[in-house]
């Protein structure tokens, strides 16, 4: 009896049928995979070969980590299709250390603010947002806080160093808009500053900067010595 190949699914089910209509992001890990082996064997279907190489290795991390030897351990994975596998893992691994290489890195305030600017220069309410950063200042991600006037009792620490730990950042550079375009600091926007510092400090999550955007201009406050 030969194997089960990817054109014995029926054409609705196919996974490459559906990449091609759908995109590859609307597939699922299991019909990802089922691609890549092309087909199963003569007693189960490649979506079923899928479904238990990803039972095995309990899912796509311990997957992408297998030697080819731990890969034909598990029945109807010969040679050639543990080959093809590790060949797509690694193609996505290259692509992933390409996207991390190519991170945006901030060395001043001028940085921090052209990566924000267009975002924030025209909305119509103060928005807080945070750059949480890598220890070569390269941004790991962005977060929006909290959004309407800024406030000490509003911008809690707790908010914005839980998603630090989360992220693993280890310093953190803060954004808030004034919507009337003129970027000057208030004092409150000053006293938020300062507790959010000290309170890094005590946790190990340097606050590199607070920048305020205006209409196409913005002030550091820790250029201006104010924190």
């Amino acid at each position: 009896m030969k194997n089960i190949r990817m054109k014995d699914i029926p054409q609705e089910d196919r996974p490459r049928e559906r990449l091609a209509r759908d995109g590859a992001s609307a597939l699922s890990n299991q019909e990802l995979l089922a691609i890549l082996l092309h087909s199963g064997t003569k007693n189960e279907s490649v979506m079923q070969l899928a479904e238990r190489l990803l039972c095995r290795f309990e899912g796509l991390e311990l997957l992408k980590d297998a030697s080819i030897e731990e890969l034909k351990q598990v029945k109807g994975i010969g040679a050639a299709k543990a080959i093809q596998l590790l060949a797509g893992f690694e193609l996505g691994q290259r692509m992933a250390r390409k996207a991390r290489e190519s991170r945006y890195s901030i060395r001043s305030p001028e940085d921090g603010a052209d990566y924000v600017m267009e975002e924030m220069r025209a909305l119509k309410q103060e928005h807080f947002l945070v750059l949480f950063l890598n220890t070569k200042n390269q941004v790991l991600h962005k977060k929006t806080i909290f959004v309407g006037s800024l406030n000490a009792s509003i911008v809690h620490p707790r908010e914005v160093f839980k998603e630090a730990v989360r992220q693993s950042a280890a310093s953190i550079i803060c954004f808030h808009n004034h919507p009337s375009g003129d970027p000057t600091p208030s004092r409150e926007d000053v006293d938020v500053t300062r507790r959010l510092a000290s309170c890094g400090k005590m946790l190990g999550v340097d606050v590199l900067d607070h920048i305020v955007i205006g209409d196409r201009r913005f002030i550091s406050l820790k250029k201006k010595g104010l924190m």
